[in-house]
């Protein structure tokens, strides 16, 4: 038996997605800094198995919230 699956929306080539440990490197901070971050719900992020995955759009986001006036 054959199950088909049907996705909504395919994803796209310009679609971005950064690791933690991706950010943790791209902004020099420890890894665990971006999944208090993702705890606390101040940055957004996709759980793929044991895995988080964010968004391009989220972390623009973030950074403009946390951005100084």
């Amino acid at each position: 038996m054959y199950t088909k699956v049907y996705y909504n929306t395919p994803m796209q080539k310009d679609d971005q997605f950064y690791t933690p440990a991706e950010l943790a490197k791209l902004w020099k901070l420890n890894k665990i800094t971006i999944y208090r971050k993702i705890k606390a719900k101040q940055l957004k992020a996709y759980k793929i198995g044991k895995e988080f995955r964010i968004d391009k759009a989220e972390v623009n986001k973030f950074l403009e919230k946390a951005k100084t006036k």
